[in-house]
């Protein structure tokens, strides 16, 4: 994998050995998983899934973590890249360990009940987000295989590539899935495809409109229960409730790491930024929230930060401006801030789908477990800033955007998300109002077709040259 638009810093000999333990560390990951599932179930895995052949070049998010970037910083995105992309292995090798107890679920309902329950948890969105990002281009044969069904061309383009996947049998088998009304139209219509295809029984939750208000939450927890009991009766897991005890109360501590971290965030300069906060965030708090790995990954990264600040240093060398990314991340283009540092000391201290509220789960009983769950799930990201009322979505940018000393705003303008686009007029007021820069990139999140990985960079650079008036720094 290239990356055209960074320029390499020379890596030290430390730095050297730090990534290709790194590296081989996956390595190591990925041959445990063929000797426990049978290196022959993995290699007709490998030949028939054109998913898995991309995601063996997972390494690559390491390189575009570390090939701009020098001392602890390098280091940190190094471990969180690694860790990523270990994650994804450990996806797979469950998948294929335990295909019998295997439950796909949205990607906006974390699995903590699933993995209380013995139950082997896969996110139908996931290879949808992950491999993009190592192909930019890896999506549109799925895209075009959706819209061949008769799928809108302007539905958003993740849930086209979850449809494609399954259209091309490319989507694991799970034995049920799990759903809900969230986080959009075209989100929540996939399942019906899915559904279809996969021909296994099928669970759609219902979040409701106003999802702050005490009996939504009392709603949405019956129906958590009534979830339970649904798997019981079409799986075999079994909820075993000290085990969920267990699961949240690990949640609690990586939360707990999280924020100390974003707290050192607040800081200037940021002792971490881009990739290493929004890529560890993705993983192991939504993906994989509750487990012991996902605890040690968020500990690991507040240590980094601690170190960099007591060296009396930011992340960056030259911390220039902050920022937050509103709006899903650049799949296409997963580089666009490693190249901002580096061109412009843009730091970026948060995004969307990190900014997350942590209510820490009471773990006293399981009613107690259920509704904390079902705050959870309900305030997920994203789902929560483009539901309800537009507030919802204004509050939490604006008050990031205070609590992080930030100076711009970049809005990903995916033109598939219909309910950030209907915000779009409203949100140029809003900033004008408060005399925030605001930087709306037009693309889309998964096909390169409609707008190049290159014509990314270039809307980002005539913002920081014409708007921020940005002395270029880097090549």
């Amino acid at each position: 994998m290239s990356f055209p638009d960074l320029v390499p810093v020379t890596p030290s000999a430390g730095d050297r050995a730090v990534e290709a333990v790194l590296r081989a560390g996956l390595w190591v990951r990925m041959g445990l998983i063929a000797a426990k599932n049978g290196p022959l179930t993995m290699s007709r895995a490998m030949a028939s899934k054109a998913w898995l052949q991309r995601l063996a070049d997972a390494n690559n998010i390491l390189e575009m973590a570390t090939i701009t970037r020098t001392g602890t910083y390098r280091r940190a995105s190094a471990y969180a890249a690694a860790q990523v992309a270990q994650g994804f292995a450990d996806f797979i090798g469950d998948l294929y360990a335990h295909p019998e107890k295997t439950v796909i679920h949205e990607d906006l309902i974390p699995p903590e009940i699933l993995f209380a329950m013995g139950l082997t948890p896969w996110m139908a969105e996931l290879i949808g987000i992950a491999v993009p990002m190592i192909q930019a281009d890896f999506a549109e044969q799925f895209i075009d295989e959706a819209e061949n069904l008769g799928v809108p061309p302007d539905t958003c383009s993740l849930p086209k590539t979850t449809i494609g996947l399954a259209l091309k049998d490319e989507m694991p088998q799970g034995v049920a899935m799990v759903t809900s009304n969230m986080p959009c139209d075209g989100g929540m219509a996939s399942y019906t495809v899915l559904e279809k295809k996969l021909s296994i029984p099928t669970l759609r939750l219902d979040v409701p409109f106003n999802f702050y208000d005490e009996r939504a939450v009392a709603y949405f927890a019956d129906q958590l229960k009534d979830m339970v009991a649904w798997l019981e009766e079409h799986t075999p897991g079994r909820m075993d409730w000290d085990r969920l005890a267990e699961v949240c109360e690990e949640r609690n501590r990586a939360a707990a790491y999280e924020t100390e971290l974003w707290d050192l965030l607040c800081e200037k300069p940021a002792p971490l930024a881009a990739d290493a906060v929004c890529l560890s965030h993705l993983m192991f708090m939504i993906a994989m929230p509750g487990q012991p790995r996902s605890t040690k990954v968020f500990k690991k990264l507040l240590e980094y930060a601690r170190a960099i600040r007591a060296a009396g240093k930011g992340a960056l060398p030259d911390e220039r401006y902050r920022a937050v990314l509103w709006n899903p991340p650049t799949l296409i283009y997963p580089e666009l801030f490693v190249w901002a540092e580096q061109a412009y000391g843009v730091a970026l201290i948060m995004d969307m789908l990190s900014y997350n509220r942590h209510p820490f789960v009471d773990t006293s009983s399981p009613d107690s477990m259920l509704k904390d769950l079902a705050r959870i799930i309900m305030e997920g990201p994203m789902a929560r800033h483009t539901r309800g009322p537009m507030e919802n979505f204004f509050g939490d940018l604006f008050s990031l955007y205070e609590r992080f000393s930030l100076d711009m705003i970049w809005m990903a303008g995916h033109i598939g998300c219909k309910n950030t686009m209907a915000l779009s007029g409203i949100f140029r007021e809003r900033c004008r109002e408060r005399g925030i820069p605001l930087l709306v990139i037009n693309y889309d999140l998964s096909d390169t077709r409609v707008v190049s990985p290159a014509g990314l960079r270039q809307q980002a650079e005539s913002f920081m040259e014409t708007v921020m008036k940005a002395e270029r720094i880097g090549p």
